[in-house]
């Protein structure tokens, strides 16, 4: 799962949690993980498959903003295309909805809110959750500020996102900062560990070892890259061992890495004996507990970072790109590290402090998992976001 996916995850186990009788349904376009995880939650859920022009349409899929005429008319052909698929998904969802008959929607990615801006029923609030930079997307950007007047208000996951989507939406739009929330009983210093050296078929690392991981999806600004570079630049006298965990998750063309590029990036800087890939890992919690050191890497701005909040949780030594809303969860040499995003050298230098000082290491992971306890933990924040349904029902 990718952050908005575990973020709504979280939600649902929150206003689980503090107000069990409420009736929650939870409408996806694919009957996988989230769908699961839903269910065990309790939270009844339709599934209502994409078609595959929509799955596959995105800015990513034509290299990211459409700069040349030839990315135009490629973007153009796409919209044409999905554009049959997405009107009949809408009458189904609009179906669905008013069989459900919600008090609240609550949309959590780029193309649910459009399709749910189009669907809902008359009257009832609809509250995009945002959890990404809209600027950068020029299709849904546009679609955005088209629908903008459909809903209710946005959540932002940070102050950062929320600036950006008051850039395009100027203040006909409300928006709110809400911060995602972790659950602080499986993300916990104690807990099980899951051993990444046997799953990357790589002998085991010894107690000597400093066990290093970036967790992530494969999409390309996650730093995959940044990281890889930046173990090669760690002095050859300290013992380490990276780990590559995550897999590729997106449908959206050419938005992320393959592992074959990565290895093969491995091999040029020659540390392929010191890097596992593990794949996909269910639980990432045990993951994060076999580590010394988390690093974030990403080298865009990142709008919020749950692998952040998750590895402060789980007590653990971070290292963290500096922008976005990743810095406004860390306070810099308090409860993590940081360094510029994308820049492997200073990267390197942060990973090495840590690597050298197991005190350092222990301090920054007490006082990670005390931050998130006061700021993040997921009864706090569904409590918030239960005051924000109940607003919007009075303005309704």
């Amino acid at each position: 799962m990718g952050g908005a996916e575990v973020a709504l995850l979280n939600i649902l186990a929150g206003i689980r949690e503090v107000e069990p009788e409420w009736k929650l349904h939870l409408v996806v376009a694919d009957d996988g993980v989230v769908a699961d995880k839903a269910r065990a939650l309790g939270v009844s859920t339709s599934v209502l498959h994409f078609p595959a022009s929509l799955a596959r349409l995105g800015d990513a899929s034509i290299g990211g903003p459409p700069r040349t005429e030839r990315k135009r008319l490629t973007l153009l052909r796409r919209l044409l295309f999905a554009s049959a698929g997405g009107a009949i998904y809408t009458v189904r969802l609009r179906s669905l909805l008013r069989r459900l008959a919600p008090d609240v929607i609550h949309t959590n990615g780029f193309k649910m809110h459009i399709l749910g801006a189009l669907a809902k029923p008359a009257g009832v609030p609809l509250i995009w959750h945002i959890h990404d930079y809209v600027s950068t997307r020029p299709v849904m950007a546009h679609l955005v500020k088209v629908f903008r007047k459909r809903c209710s208000l946005v959540l932002a996951n940070s102050n950062s996102v929320g600036l950006d989507v008051r850039s395009v939406c100027g203040d006909v739009l409300p928006v709110q900062t809400f911060y995602n929330g972790v659950d602080t009983v499986v993300f916990s210093p104690d807990g099980p560990t899951l051993d990444l050296d046997s799953l990357s078929g790589l002998p085991p690392s010894g107690p000597a070892v400093v066990r290093i991981g970036l967790l992530a999806t494969l999409a390309r600004w996650k730093g995959h890259k940044t990281f890889l570079k930046a173990l090669s630049l760690i002095p050859p006298d300290i013992s380490w061992r990276g780990y590559v965990i995550g897999a590729a998750l997106y449908q959206t063309d050419g938005s992320q890495c393959s592992i074959e590029e990565l290895k093969k990036l491995t091999q040029e800087l020659n540390i392929s004996k010191s890097v596992g890939f593990t794949g996909f890992v269910e639980e990432s919690a045990s993951a994060m507990r076999f580590l010394d050191i988390v690093v974030h890497a990403s080298t865009e701005a990142e709008p919020f970072g749950m692998v952040i909040i998750e590895s402060m949780a789980c007590g653990r030594a971070l290292v963290s790109s500096a922008s976005g809303g990743a810095a406004e969860i860390v306070d810099a040499d308090i409860n993590a590290l940081s360094h510029p995003p994308g820049d492997a050298a200073v990267l390197a230098q942060q990973i090495t402090s840590l690597a050298t000082s197991p005190d350092l290491r222990r301090r920054l992971g007490l006082e990670g998992r005390a931050t998130v306890e006061r700021r993040f933990s997921q009864p706090r924040l569904a409590t918030e976001l239960i005051a924000v349904y109940q607003r919007e029902l009075r303005y309704a």
